[in-house]
């Protein structure tokens, strides 16, 4: 099953473009790569970039793409293709494809892509896949969207925005810690006698509400969320014509 990530960017289109097409500023935004770097092309042949990811200090994961665009279409929209693959033997991503559109709205622009790969290291790299890469991917790739749409739309640029995020995770984790051992304490009262015990009782589902609250409240404005980007199309979406044109890279 492929991935679908769309997200409403108020911005400007040629602005928008810029930001996920200049490979220095892609690189910024998308938690999924660490470097980006365009590779010598010929004239009319389609761009040809490397790739890498760092997976741990010192341990990075590269591969080569390759892709089209169409900046002019007749119906004012836009898109770019790519296919993908990575030789590195610790890469579950063994080569794929996927595609971006571009496609005004209003005061804004539609912003999604839409793309698969086949995993490696046969069953046990397509059990991992199901249950942990292809979710995983799939959230960081919504995340990344909001992280853009931060940048464009309210100037947060990307490395504030992650900031904003490590930020507010740690206060999250900090008002559960606390309220979990508050919880802890409120039943201990219990050993004290009836007049403790009864105080007690409404201590923990105020605390439990405390929780609810750090775990499923909406992240900060400023901070980036996957959960603002829709995950599923609201109709059939079709890869553009142009990534049929493109071969896999070697």
């Amino acid at each position: 099953m492929g991935l679908y990530i769309e997200a409403r960017i108020r911005a400007d289109l040629d602005d928008l473009w810029n930001r996920t097409q200049e490979p220095s500023q892609h690189q910024r935004w998308d938690l999924r790569f660490t470097r980006i770097s365009y590779l010598p092309r010929a004239e009319g042949e389609p761009q040809r970039f490397r790739y890498a990811t760092r997976v741990l200090p010192g341990l990075t994961v590269a591969g080569t793409s390759v892709c089209a665009g169409e900046r002019e279409r007749p119906d004012g929209t836009r898109t770019s293709a790519l296919r993908f693959s990575s030789p590195h033997p610790l890469s579950l991503l063994a080569e794929g494809s996927g595609y971006w559109r571009y496609v005004p709205d209003g005061d804004g622009v539609l912003f999604l892509t839409g793309y698969d790969y086949r995993p490696r290291w046969g069953r046990v790299g397509a059990v991992a896949d199901r249950l942990l890469f292809r979710p995983l991917i799939g959230w960081a790739t919504a995340w990344s969207f909001d992280r853009l749409r931060l940048w464009l739309e309210r100037g947060i640029t990307p490395e504030r925005a992650l900031w904003n995020w490590l930020a507010e995770l740690l206060a999250r984790a900090l008002v559960v810690l606390v309220a979990g051992t508050g919880l802890g304490l409120e039943r201990s009262l219990h050993l004290f006698g009836p007049l403790a015990a009864s105080m007690a009782y409404l201590s923990p589902l105020l605390l439990a509400v405390v929780i609810s609250l750090a775990l499923l409240t909406s992240p900060l404005p400023g901070t980036p969320a996957a959960r603002r980007c829709l995950r599923r199309p609201a109709t059939r979406v079709r890869a553009p014509r142009v990534l049929h044109t493109l071969e896999t890279p070697r």
